[in-house]
């Protein structure tokens, strides 16, 4: 049987030149007789069964008309004609039968279809032709991954729960076939690894996956759609013309202990989810988090004075409304939660569900570094105009920062007229209080410092905005809040004050010359303080301060684009007043540290050299009891106080005295690495890994019972160094830099594991642990099963000697020499007297390999029977000492009677 392009089927027989039948499935008559136009057929199959019927199925052949719209296959058997339409375009499909003879009946039982985004298989023995239902999902052209998260050495309780609410989301749907999938093959390894491992990939339609990759596996375990927490009309509606999804993953962070997730999206906003094994129906809270531009403004509001929130932004509502008129952005106002606050909630699948939006208004501010910390309470993420920290507790913003405001130092007098959050540096006083200091000052002054965009000079200018004055009696909640704001003008108020500008140690390092601007009270250094961005963030509880070098404190610690290090202390009130006290920080001024590059990772050791693990909240099934939900977990470190908090204790030997160092931290940028003590601030180990190149990909990983510093270069080079030592460990060439989705998707983790998007649908895994390397074969299965070749039917002696019946025919006997062509070849070669010997050499060396073979046999014959002698043996001894304890047993009980026993 033949298909042709005009969509017909021939039959021929093996003599006959013309086919005996033709025929068109699809084609029917119209008025004048004749037949309807076809679109070709691509692939045909011809089965037989055991009841007589042919069954033939092909791809294709539809009519004209409807061939542009419809992807169908088409099952005849016998006289009925079944046409199964596709979602996609057909690639190839093939037939599943139960002997791949075709002499024999094959019994066909399904139909594997490979389409052009999907993978179906059809039940060809139930009635109508149902489909299978997928174990796990078959999208092939899955949504581009945007981002990823390995984690290895995770709780190991992690995994079952992310596959048991994967299953529960996986409802069986009706139409499908009863029958189990017909693929099957493959096999576990029979080893594993001791720990556990999962990766998160980000998608760019919002989806975020959690995959098993304990050792050599991987499979899906839960998949969550960020898209469900916004209403559908808004989510395909926001973004302009050519961006991106609205809701596509950018950044993801994960607490494995709290289960928690934050993910970040792409014009800033942030999701943070929290995990619950069952289905619930709540509200979802949301924030606004102020605008961050590149203006420096002390805005003091009454949220910051209550300890809500703390933000510089420069007239936000008023430049919203301009560019959003002009067009610059519109797709964050479209972005509507569901169940948001005040509308009555929404139903959460298992898993994790929303528990806070931060919705990000104004211009897109793309977020380049996102961390959580579940002790603290808090969320933090950067980008290119500043750092936003965020209670997750109090469901509430408590700084919003531009990079320039990571640079001032608060001043005492300041901070004793407003309590406002970013000048003080532990717990100040009450609202009462802090009215009154700020209306003893003369009212709520705000300075600002910002760079005119025209001449790039310093201006000082004086706030319009009215003062604001509260009752002490009066609640937190009733302030009303007053927007500050200052325009431009060429003639300044007499009343100005004297202009301060930003002074800023200049660096001991000398910076090549992509970093040649200096940080100083020059144009060029206000120039880089408003270009500058987030690249790090970390919680730590550091010895920040030199002035208490004994003092364990909360800390935020930042990493710029332009190398800096700075800080935030965070002061985080008592444990059973977490959730009515606000947070408050504050910032150091100036950077503690610089490095060349930006900043790539920060991690913290202790003064033995250990690796501090970060502090976290375990969690809890809140579903079990209401009551645990208003008492603290007990956390690795204590979150009540910075007073209470566990400290790496100094070792009798390393750390004799209690005011030296007792702490390393350790930065590494895209150029160096440094290993500084602390609270003392001094390097006490430096390593210019790179000069003219850059790293990549830069992680503190714990390897044994050691830990090292892993880089990934754009040479394409691993290079690793010992901590603290900072001493090389191994320096391979690896991965040449060929694409920017290895550079975006690489990462490292514990163990020495770490890995990156190969191509856009796979993930290749890599590890630098040579013990995990030797085990590696053994965790690796199988991927497909061997099976023996059914034995082919036989024939009988009469249909032999008649010819009848159809035999299997080569390509090679229909069109070949034998069915009388002409020869192709041009030339034969014919061996000449010395293929003799070629053959003789030949066969002397088989048998020396047959001899040397059958040696082997013998010596590992010999070396069984001596390991079965001394198995013997083993086995003597062991019976002779069991026969000698029954012997003293039974002397034992020999002259007792039954009632002495």
């Amino acid at each position: 049987m033949t298909a042709h392009i005009d969509g017909a089927l021939a039959t021929w027989t093996t003599r006959g030149p013309r086919p005996s039948s033709v025929s068109y499935p699809h084609a029917k008559a119209t008025k004048d007789g004749k037949l309807e136009t076809c679109k070709p057929i691509h692939r045909l199959e011809w089965k037989t069964s055991k009841t007589g019927e042919s069954l033939v199925i092909f791809s294709g052949g539809l009519p004209t008309d409807k061939a542009g719209k419809t992807h169908s296959i088409t099952v005849l058997n016998g006289k009925s004609t079944t046409v199964l339409e596709m979602e996609h375009s057909v690639v190839d499909f093939v037939t599943l039968c139960e002997t791949p003879h075709t002499a024999d009946y094959q019994e066909p039982y399904a139909i594997v279809v490979l389409l052009q985004n999907d993978l179906v298989v059809i039940d060809l023995l139930s009635p109508g032709y149902p489909c299978f239902e997928n174990p796990y999902p078959m999208d092939i052209h899955e949504s581009p991954v945007t981002c990823c998260s390995y984690f290895a050495d995770c709780p190991s309780d992690l995994i079952p729960a992310f596959y048991s609410v994967g299953r529960q989301g996986n409802k069986k749907v009706a139409g499908f076939s009863e029958k189990l999938w017909p693929i099957n093959g493959g096999e576990w390894a029979p080893a594993s690894c001791s720990y556990s491992e999962i990766i998160l990939t980000g998608h760019a339609d919002g989806s975020v996956k959690f995959w098993d990759a304990s050792a050599g596996t991987l499979q899906i375990l839960y998949k969550l759609k960020c898209s469900k927490v916004f209403e559908r009309g808004g989510v395909a509606g926001g973004g302009a013309a050519g961006e991106e999804s609205p809701v596509a993953a950018q950044q993801l962070a994960l607490c494995a202990e709290s289960r928690r997730l934050a993910v970040a999206l792409p014009h800033g906003h942030v999701l943070l989810f929290k995990f619950r094994k069952t289905e619930t129906h709540g509200e979802t809270h949301v924030i606004e988090v102020p605008m961050i531009t590149d203006t420096l403004e002390e805005e003091t509001s009454p949220e910051a004075e209550g300890g809500r929130s703390m933000s510089f932004s420069r007239g936000a509502d008023s430049v919203e409304g301009e560019n959003r008129r002009s067009g610059v952005w519109g797709g964050w106002s479209s972005l509507r939660v569901r169940g948001a606050s005040g509308t009555g909630g929404a139903r959460r699948a298992a898993g994790f569900q929303p528990a806070l939006v931060a919705l990000q208004p104004g211009p897109p501010h793309a977020v380049t570094a996102l961390t959580l910390n579940s002790s603290y309470g808090l969320m933090a993420w950067g980008g290119d105009r500043g750092v936003v920290v965020v209670d997750m507790s109090r469901r509430c913003v408590v700084s919003a920062l531009c990079t320039a405001a990571l640079y001032h130092a608060p001043r005492h007098t300041e901070r004793q007229r407003s309590p406002s959050l970013d000048q003080m540096e532990g717990p100040g006083p009450g609202p009462g209080a802090g009215g009154g200091a700020a209306a003893a000052g003369g009212g709520g002054r705000a300075v600002r410092r910002s760079r005119s965009q025209g001449t790039r000079k310093l201006h000082k200018c004086l706030s319009t905005a009215s003062d604001v004055y509260a009752a002490p009696s009066a609640p937190q909640h009733s302030l009303l809040t007053t927007r500050q704001y200052c325009s431009f003008e060429p003639s300044l108020p007499q009343t100005m004050a004297s202009m301060e500008y930003l002074q800023i140690t200049q660096p001991n390092d000398k910076l090549d010359s992509s970093f040649s601007r200096s940080r100083s009270s020059s144009m060029s250094s206000l120039e880089n303080i408003s270009q500058e961005g987030i690249q790090c963030l970390a919680f730590a509880d550091s010895y920040t301060k030199k002035s208490d070098p004994t003092t364990l404190l909360p800390t935020l610690w930042i990493g710029t684009t332009l190398g800096s290090v700075l800080t935030m202390m965070i002061s985080l009130p008592e444990a059973d007043l977490r959730h009515t006290q606000p947070v408050v920080v504050s910032t150091s001024g100036g950077p503690i540290f610089r490095l060349r590059g930006s900043i790539l990772t920060m991690s913290f050791l202790d003064c033995n050299g250990a690796l501090i693990p970060y502090s976290y909240e375990s969690w809890k099934d809140d579903s079990k009891d209401v009551r645990e939900r208003r008492e603290r977990t007990p956390t690795k470190q204590s979150s009540s106080s910075s007073g209470s908090r566990m400290s790496p204790t100094p070792g009798p030997t390393e750390c004799s005295s209690t005011v030296g160092d007792r702490q390393f931290v350790v930065i590494a940028s895209e150029k160096q690495a440094r290993v500084v003590a602390l609270p003392s601030q001094n390097c006490v180990y430096r390593q210019q890994i790179v000069e003219t190149d850059f790293i990549v990909k830069a992680e503190i990983v714990s390897l044994k019972d050691s830990v090292c510093l892993v880089n990934y270069l754009s040479t394409g080079h691993l290079a690793a160094y010992s901590l603290p030592s900072l001493r090389p460990l191994i320096d391979v060439d690896f991965l040449p830099l060929t694409e920017l989705r290895i550079a975006k998707t690489f990462c490292f983790s514990n163990r020495g594991h770490g890995l990156y998007l190969a191509s856009p649908s796979e993930i290749q895994k890599f590890t630098i642990d040579a013990e995990f390397c030797q085990q590696l074969n053994e965790m690796l299965g199988e991927v497909f099963l061997a099976r023996d070749m059914p034995e082919p039917p036989k024939e009988s002696f009469f249909r032999g000697l008649f010819g009848g019946g159809a035999r299997p025919l080569d390509r090679e006997e229909l069109f070949g020499e034998s069915s009388g062509k002409a020869s192709r070849t041009v030339a034969k070669h014919i061996p000449g007297p010395a293929s003799g010997l070629d053959q003789l050499g030949v066969r002397a060396s088989t048998a020396a390999s047959e001899v040397s073979r059958a040696h082997q046999m013998v010596v590992e014959r010999g070396d069984k029977l001596s390991q079965l002698e001394d198995r013997t043996e083993r086995m003597h001894s062991q019976a002779a000492e069991f026969s000698s304890s029954a012997h003293q047993l039974m002397l034992k009980y020999k002259d007792k009677k039954w009632y002495q026993l």
